[in-house]
């Protein structure tokens, strides 16, 4: 009898563990638990007043016209961002993507790349056209889309005016805060 008045109490104390268990939460679940309010990042911008996004870019700023890179915005660049990145490029181009021109260690406080410029202690890399600096769009035939990609990066990069696009890529590898993307259209006659 007294194994069994044992095992009788140890019951009813679970029990009661239980009860108050299952008590406690569904009271907790009725109570309004205040959630912290989320802010979202603020994501980076890159914009032109040459052209908008997926519209046609001006022949201006191709081989066919003055073959300088058109006017650029930034905006929302994040805080804790030590430099920017440009890379321009094709990925149309008959003979895989095609690059028109990479620019690093432009200041984190930048908000607009003039027209035919480049920012001051920027360093422009190595094209597919054989030497740093822009070169505009000039498909061989067919309309080519061209990437405009802006990247935030934690750090700025020790890489002199011959690195090319692979080697600014992984140089940018465990550094980027924020990217941000511009794509313009041309088409030749």
């Amino acid at each position: 009898m007294r194994a069994s008045l044992k095992i009788f109490i140890i019951l009813i104390i679970l029990g009661l563990i239980g009860g108050g268990i299952f008590w406690y939460f569904s009271q907790r679940s009725k109570k309004e638990i205040s959630q912290p309010e989320i802010t979202l990042p603020k994501i980076m911008k890159i914009e032109s007043s040459a052209f908008k996004e997926n519209q046609s870019i001006p022949e201006k700023y191709t081989c066919d016209g003055e073959n300088v890179n058109p006017l650029l915005k930034i905006s929302e660049v994040p805080e804790a961002a030590k430099s920017l990145v440009l890379i321009v490029d094709d990925p149309d181009a008959p003979m895989g993507t095609w690059v028109h021109w990479t620019v690093w260690n432009v200041s984190s406080k930048t908000t607009e790349i003039p027209e035919n410029s480049v920012p001051e202690g920027a360093i422009e890399g190595m094209t597919d056209f054989g030497k740093p600096g822009y070169g505009g769009p000039c498909p061989p035939s067919g309309t080519h889309r061209y990437f405009f990609k802006l990247y935030a990066l934690d750090t700025t990069l020790g890489l002199s005016s011959s690195a090319k696009k692979v080697d600014l890529e992984k140089a940018m590898e465990g550094h980027i805060l924020d990217k941000a993307e511009l794509i313009g259209l041309y088409s030749r006659q």
